[in-house]
């Protein structure tokens, strides 16, 4: 037989063989679960020092898939204690639906959520930040009062006009959520959502979107 004709037998032996051939009733440990995705770019070791310390990220353009991993993450950490949640958000938005299943994870959640926009919030994301129970914002994000977009929609007239209005019905809910955390008629959020108004941190604070503004260390930067 050639080395390499042995070669392939061995390993055709050492993949039959048993993993604890002489402890036929071990179990194997399993590994925990590893968190759903943080977003793009983050490595899976990054991804898993933020779950352990309870942070979950919304990052990037808010659609269904990224909805899903989120409220994955949100459910997983409720279900391991009730010690508050960390959402980091940096978004400029996204797709009204999918930010509402969102929202609807949070409020059934027990554990309370503190969400911390690192860089910017706008649009449906907006509606994520005000089901939060503490927000804050680092000194420089940046906000941006925009209407939430509905998700591209096909069909028949009656279907788009369904879904029209089924948009309609949503962006009337955030409408209600940012009047109540920022003590605004409701009328001058929709004023303010339809102009697109941008907001600073400072700004966005006097506005009622936020209850504060991360300080710089007293000793200053670095």
């Amino acid at each position: 037989m050639s080395w390499l004709g042995w070669r392939q037998a061995v390993n055709i032996r050492e993949v039959a063989m048993p993993l604890y051939p002489h402890q036929p009733h071990h179990r194997p440990e399993w590994p925990p679960p590893y968190p759903p995705p943080a977003g793009p770019g983050l490595p899976g070791w990054l991804e898993e020092r933020l779950f352990d310390q309870r942070i979950v990220m919304l990052r990037g353009h808010l659609s269904a898939e990224t909805a899903t991993g989120i409220a994955a993450a949100l459910l997983t950490l409720d279900s391991a204690g009730p010690e508050v949640v960390h959402l980091h958000v940096s978004s400029p938005g996204g797709d009204l639906s999918a930010a509402l299943s969102v929202v609807d994870v949070i409020d059934a959640l027990a554990a309370p959520v503190h969400a911390l926009v690192t860089a910017e919030a706008g649009g449906a994301a907006l509606a994520v930040l005000a089901a939060a129970d503490q927000r804050a914002a680092y000194r420089h994000a940046r906000f941006k009062l925009a209407e939430p977009r509905a998700a591209g929609v096909t069909g028949t007239a009656d279907e788009v006009a369904a879904a029209a209005g089924q948009h309609l019905r949503e962006l009337e809910e955030v409408l209600v959520r940012l009047a109540e955390i920022t003590g605004k008629p409701r009328s001058r959020i929709e004023n303010d959502l339809s102009a697109g108004r941008s907001l600073s941190a400072a700004e966005a604070l006097d506005y009622g979107l936020i209850d504060e503004v991360i300080a710089p260390k007293k000793n200053g930067p670095r």
